[in-house]
């Protein structure tokens, strides 16, 4: 995943924030953020609250479209996956931390606001997800 966001993102100055696993500790995975100028971030072990946002979207995942249809193939389901995510969840579902907006709506409008304080951010929809997703955890409390 963090190739695919780096592929089609071309972030700059952001944080990936993952749990303890394993993928995400190895050193492989390490050497790939430091090349690609990205700083990884890692939850505390134990904290049930720190993958929220995660445990809810594979709820999601979950409910709306497994629990609907059963797949032939790996690749039937990867396809299935791909489309719920790309043609539905981020275009066009609403979400409740957005304030009701779809992720690109809420990154549109963010987008219009940071336009004129930060002339020199992308204006594109898609561009700034990554880097607004690392402002929110940078910001998010701590408790």
């Amino acid at each position: 995943m963090l190739n695919i966001a780096l592929g089609q993102r071309k972030p700059r100055d952001v944080i990936h924030h993952s749990d303890q696993g394993s993928q995400y500790t190895s050193v492989a995975f390490g050497l790939r953020c430091n090349e690609a100028g990205v700083q990884p971030s890692m939850g505390p072990v134990g904290d049930a609250y720190d993958n929220a946002m995660c445990e809810s979207f594979f709820a999601t995942l979950e409910c709306e479209l497994f629990d609907r249809r059963k797949f032939k193939t790996k690749a039937e389901a990867r396809m299935a996956i791909f489309e719920f995510i790309e043609g539905w969840y981020n275009p066009g579902r609403r979400h409740f931390a957005l304030g009701y907006k779809s992720p690109i709506d809420f990154e549109r409008s963010v987008t219009e606001r940071l336009e004129s304080a930060r002339p020199q951010l992308s204006t594109k929809p898609g561009q700034l997800q990554l880097q607004i997703v690392a402002r929110l955890v940078r910001n998010y409390p701590q408790s």
